[in-house]
This record gives C-alpha cells, sequence and structure tokens, in this order.
C-alpha cells in the first residue's frame, strides 16, 4: 500500500537544477530565478485526493487532483504551458505524466523515512516537520 504523504515539508536541499531546466528548455531567466527559491511542500492526501501546494517567497503552486484520473494542469504561471496531467502511483512513489506541447515532462516524489524526495534527474529534499 502506498504512504500517506500528508504533511508540511521544509526544503533541504537540491541538486542539479539548472541542468534540468536548461534540459527541459526552460528560458534562462526563469531558471536563475528558479534556482533561487527555496520551496515548501504542504501535502493533503485524502484516499484518492490529493492536494499538493509548493511555497515559495514568490507565488505559491497549488494541484488538487484525483489519483489516476487526467486533469488539466495550468502551468501558465510556471512555465507557459497547459497539459494534461495524470499523477498515479508506481510502487511507493507518486508519480505525474504531464502530457502537451512539450514531451517529457513529470516529476515523481517518493519518502526517505521523514524527508520526501522530488525527481530523480533533479533532486529536491525536504524534511517533514509536522
Amino acid at each position: 500500500m502506498p504512504p500517506n504523504l500528508t504533511g508540511y515539508y521544509r526544503f533541504v536541499s537540491q541538486e542539479n537544477m539548472d541542468n534540468y531546466l536548461r534540459a527541459l528548455d526552460i528560458n534562462v531567466v526563469l531558471r536563475k530565478v528558479v534556482c533561487l527559491l527555496k520551496p515548501d511542500k504542504e501535502i493533503i492526501h485524502t484516499g484518492d485526493h490529493m492536494v499538493i501546494r509548493t511555497i515559495t517567497s514568490l507565488r505559491d503552486y497549488v494541484m488538487d487532483f484525483d489519483l489516476g484520473v487526467q486533469f488539466e494542469e495550468d502551468l501558465g504561471p510556471v512555465d507557459g504551458r497547459k497539459c494534461q496531467t495524470t499523477v498515479s502511483w508506481e510502487g511507493d512513489q507518486l508519480v505525474c505524466e504531464q502530457l502537451g506541447e512539450k514531451r517529457n515532462r513529470g516529476w515523481r516524489h517518493w519518502l526517505e523515512g521523514d524527508r520526501l524526495h522530488l525527481d530523480e534527474v533533479c533532486v529536491q529534499v525536504f524534511q517533514k516537520v509536522k
């Protein structure tokens, strides 16, 4: 059974973010801003419904979805695109697939102890605080 990710997670570290964003064709100005941010995550996980809030000093981003159900995600504030997104479990990893004008987009979340990890190429780590 997949873990319940409910909690508030503080940013701990990130590796390879600039190279990751460059590979995704994110413009240089946005890459520099993103690399300076130290986001926190708040996750509310109730059954097959999740809300993931990414909290930064610049702006917050909220994903509100049902697991396994495709929805339109408006990433205009993030990188100017809209896509069809599906988030589901692969074992103990929460996997997001984004289909749209730009290929190979998405992410993975998984827990190691009380640390939440994001992605495998560019790794962000968050410490659970409550």
